[in-house]
């Protein structure tokens, strides 16, 4: 493949239009399946060795950051996380564009944060047809267990979002979501501050 073909699929790719296996196939070498190997299978007492494999692995990785293995992720070097991250085990980045995550997020259990779909029709998911749009996850989110975050949307500023949500559309900030598909539920104010959930 040429580095003008690389360059036009990287432009459709970036407008979220179909694109194949075989057509990305020279980005294998920003995968990081070892180095994310490495950090599933590193003891907890290794602290030191567990922050240099995440910094290997990201794009960017800020600080005091928990990450809970297992974890997976297609690529690592296309997800780009903030200070004072916490994401629980099972967590899931099916990153083939960009998952940007900001300050203060914590992620429970077995969440899925996918950039990629395939369309709906079968003789367009030849050689694994796929589209990708990047997810942006915005500073304090909270995010429940078995939540999956579909491509092309971006969480607001302090959100909640109900365990076992799909969360297929744009979230905005301070809200509270869930279901399936996520839709807003209320607003978080002030009364929330002397509550412990959000019926109480």
């Amino acid at each position: 493949m040429t580095h003008a073909h690389e360059e036009e699929v990287l432009a459709r790719i970036a407008k979220g239009l179909i694109y194949t296996e075989s057509e990305a196939a020279f980005q294998a070498p920003r995968r990081r399946t070892e180095q994310i190997f490495e950090y599933n299978h590193t003891p907890p007492s290794e602290t030191e060795k567990r922050r240099s494999l995440l910094v290997a692995i990201f794009g960017s990785v800020g600080e005091r950051t928990v990450l809970l293995p297992p974890f997976h992720a297609g690529f690592g070097s296309n997800v780009h996380i903030g200070d004072d991250f916490f994401g629980n085990v099972n967590l899931t980045f099916v990153d083939d564009v960009d998952i940007r995550i900001g300050d203060g997020v914590m992620i429970a259990p077995s969440v899925t944060l996918t950039t990629t779909g395939h369309p709906v029709h079968p003789s367009r998911r030849a050689d694994f047809g796929r589209f990708s749009e990047p997810i942006v996850i915005e500073d304090k989110v909270w995010i429940g267990s078995n939540t999956v975050v579909l491509p092309g949307v971006r969480i607001g500023y302090g959100s909640v979002i109900g365990a076992g949500s799909v969360v297929s559309r744009s979230i905005p900030p301070m809200t509270v979501a869930l279901g399936t598909p996520c839709r807003v539920v209320r607003p978080i104010t002030d009364e929330d501050l002397t509550t412990r959930t959000a019926g109480s």
